[in-house]
């Protein structure tokens, strides 16, 4: 089975390259949007996105708790993982079954919830 193509959503420009960086390295392809909208324009036109790592406080018309339930509506297959260091929102907040870290993270809590996937 082929590895999971997970969408890193992050408008810091350094924490998703480190973002990318570390789930690169454990052997996952990547694909990066700077922000809701331009994540939803991927999600539409790629099929193989398995995962979306996303932080929450970001420009657009969404911020991430919103793309997190617009994806669990349109593509519920998705694993979600919401990523903050400001806030922490509730789990009544977020979809069901959607990962919470708070920021900063380690590359071992993103990498536990992606061997979790099947």
């Amino acid at each position: 089975m082929s590895t999971p193509v997970v969408l890193v959503v992050e408008d810091d420009t350094l924490i998703r390259m480190d973002a990318v960086a570390m789930i690169e390295d454990a052997g996952y392809e990547v694909i990066e949007a700077i922000g809701a909208d331009e994540a939803v324009i991927l999600l539409e036109t790629r099929s193989d996105i398995r995962v979306v790592f996303t932080d929450i406080e970001m420009p657009g018309s969404m911020d991430g708790l919103k793309l997190v339930h617009a994806i669990r509506q349109r593509w519920p297959p998705i694993v979600l993982i919401v990523a903050s260091g400001r806030s922490r929102p509730a789990p009544t907040d977020m979809p069901q079954d959607t990962v919470f870290l708070q920021k900063p993270y380690r590359a071992a809590q993103i990498l536990e919830v992606l061997a979790g996937i099947k």
